[in-house]
């Protein structure tokens, strides 16, 4: 390169005969770009699933009901209620952050996908968010939620024939000392306390959330928050009375777990014509009553399901079987017996296991006591006892606690041993632990092994339609799991119960989302005869997609903006798969919801 020309030199031409030191340029190097044209920054706006769930709050019309019923009338917030609620229930869809963390997580997306605006994005402190959810607090959730899932039955078709009741509780870290059910802003706060938890983590605080969802796909349609002590079968009565309302009457059916099967709650519904499904306790008098009756005789089973193993192929069969019961119950009711084939085996495989590890435990406290000797009877009983309980088997173990002398003889005065040494003898007592197996108890109850029944006060139902209401219940254990997994309701950060509540009834709002886009799409895909959408990775089929499973596919489709030194900008708008677009056309969403975002 010749210096200061800007231009290399080109030996080609050149003859070698000439001794020249420089050499004729012929090659031009093309010269830079005005600093003016070269792109100064590139900024990637995260899009993800959000338009997709934007279409759908927007046919659901949550926020024009936020904003209704959660009106703004603080000056020193620059966004509303509403807005500030929006942003929290998408973040909870897709996120899954915490309350502080809002701020620097909008800003990774375009703020537009949010609903708010660029300049808003600041706004979205802690302080900000924790305003909103005292609002929300003190705003009559109830009607909200009764008007909300009365607009979602008209738009989507919803059916109210059925419904399905449960409880969980969610464990919180943290003392909540002042969490005892007192009044805030004239509305009483959740209490917090301990009790039974069914995270089996009895040494934290709990709340009790009570959910009741549709047949109809499973989508909630009633919640709220109880004290963590609250016993299930004290929540019946209000839920029921709080479906009436939404149902406007009472003709659709509640099913529920055993806590229903109450004198209060069954009677109250009972007596204002309404109608259930629950199941039957093992402590009610008929059930002890059937278990006897079937050992010598065999019920006139009707098959209602008979299908492969739902986990195991080539497994036994999934099969099961109902009978209506002859004798009614106490209060003149019907009661259908179920029984299932992987529910006998499951039963009988589990009782022979807890049998043998009873019986290892005590092997191993035979053996302690031989060195240990306890001296008090009560309390050897009391550790047989344990163990028993633990495993439930105290009725096929019978265990015996008894003492055997044991004599020793010792010299009555020191010195070495001869023929005229006397002896006396010193008698200890050491205890034993034998037991027994009653084989009789287990053969009894092997008989009725898979059996459990159901109790309804509606007559005209069949033997079959009582099996399949009760099997929609799993539905409503899988909102639970959503909960607790993919949407990950705890830990929670919060130290205000007021709060904790409303934060929680967010959830609520975004399960019912989650629930109605898997609605949607499942049946989109049966009207458009679509047998599987390729959603898993390495385009494996889904037969029946969830709604994880879709917001996982657009969880990376973002938008690209190139910004000029000059003050131009040019925005590269996502290019969308084909199982993308597929999955927005049979949701009916307009490719224009990614292409013109905002």
């Amino acid at each position: 390169m010749l210096p200061g020309s800007g231009t290399v030199l080109d030996k080609g031409n050149l003859d070698p005969a000439d001794d020249c030191d420089m050499y004729i340029a012929r090659v031009p190097i093309r010269q830079p770009p005005p600093v003016s044209s070269r792109p100064s920054r590139l900024r990637v706006e995260r899009l993800g699933p959000l338009p997709l769930l934007n279409h759908l709050l927007e046919r659901l019309g949550v926020e024009r009901l936020l904003d209704r019923f959660v009106p703004t009338d603080d000056r020193r917030g620059r966004i509303s209620n509403a807005k500030a609620l929006g942003v929290l229930l998408r973040s909870i869809l897709v996120e899954r952050e915490p309350v502080y963390r809002q701020q620097e997580t909008v800003a990774t997306f375009a703020p537009e996908a949010f609903g708010i605006g660029e300049e808003d994005v600041a706004a979205l402190g802690d302080d900000r968010m924790g305003r909103a959810l005292d609002r929300l607090f003190d705003a009559d959730r109830g009607a909200l939620l009764t008007e909300l899932v009365v607009s979602m039955a008209k738009t989507f078709d919803v059916s109210f024939d059925r419904f399905h009741n449960d409880s969980t509780s969610v464990s919180l870290t943290g003392q909540y000392a002042r969490a005892k059910g007192r009044s805030i802003r004239g509305r009483k706060a959740p209490f917090i306390t301990y009790g039974y938890s069914k995270d089996y983590r009895p040494d934290l605080k709990q709340l009790l959330l009570v959910l009741t969802t549709t047949g109809d796909g499973g989508l909630p349609v009633q919640f709220r928050c109880e004290a963590g002590n609250t016993s299930d079968s004290k929540t019946h009565v209000e839920t029921w009375d709080a479906l009436c309302r939404v149902a406007g009457g009472t003709k659709f059916l509640y099913v529920a777990d055993s806590k229903l099967c109450s004198e209060e709650a069954m009677d109250h519904i009972d007596r204002r014509k309404g109608r259930f499904v629950t199941v039957l306790p093992r402590s009610r008098a008929e059930d002890a009553r059937f278990r006897k009756w079937v050992q010598d005789h065999e019920p006139a089973w009707e098959v209602v399901r008979d299908r492969p193993h739902p986990r195991r192929k080539g497994g036994p069969r999934d099969r099961w079987s109902v009978w209506r019961s002859d004798l009614p119950s106490r209060e003149s009711w019907t009661i259908v017996w179920l029984k299932s084939e992987l529910l006998r085996l499951k039963q009988g495989a589990t009782r022979e296991e807890n049998i043998a590890r009873a019986q290892q435990q005590l092997e191993t406290l035979r053996q302690r006591i031989e060195t240990r000797r306890p001296r008090a009877e009560h309390r050897l009983r009391a550790r047989t006892d344990k163990i028993l309980a633990r495993r439930k088997v105290s009725t096929y173990l019978k265990v015996k606690i008894e003492q055997e002398p044991e004599h020793v003889y010792r010299q009555e005065n020191r010195g070495r041993p001869g023929p005229d040494t006397r002896y006396r003898r010193v008698t200890k007592r050491r205890w034993l632990i034998s037991w027994e197996i009653d084989r009789a108890k287990i053969a009894y109850d092997r008989k009725s092994d898979g059996m459990y029944p159901l109790l309804t006060n509606d007559m005209d139902l069949t033997p079959a339609q009582v099996f399949e209401s009760h099997k929609g219940q799993p539905s409503l254990e899988r909102r639970f799991e959503q909960w607790k997994t993919v949407h990950e309701i705890a830990p929670v950060f919060l130290k205000n119960e007021a709060r904790i509540e409303a934060l929680f009834f967010l959830y609520a709002l975004a399960l019912l989302a989650h629930a109605v886009l898997e609605r949607e799409l499942r049946r989109a895909m049966r009207r458009d005869n679509v047998e599987f959408l390729a959603l898993y990775s390495e385009e494996r089929r889904s037969r029946r997609p969830t709604t994880d499973q879709v917001l996982r596919l657009f969880s990376l489709v973002a938008r690209h903006v190139v910004e000029r030194a000059d003050g131009t900008a040019e925005a590269f708008e996502p290019e969308l798969t084909e199982v993308q677009t597929q999955v927005l056309r049979l949701l009916g969403v307009p490719l224009s919801a990614y292409t013109k975002t905002g």
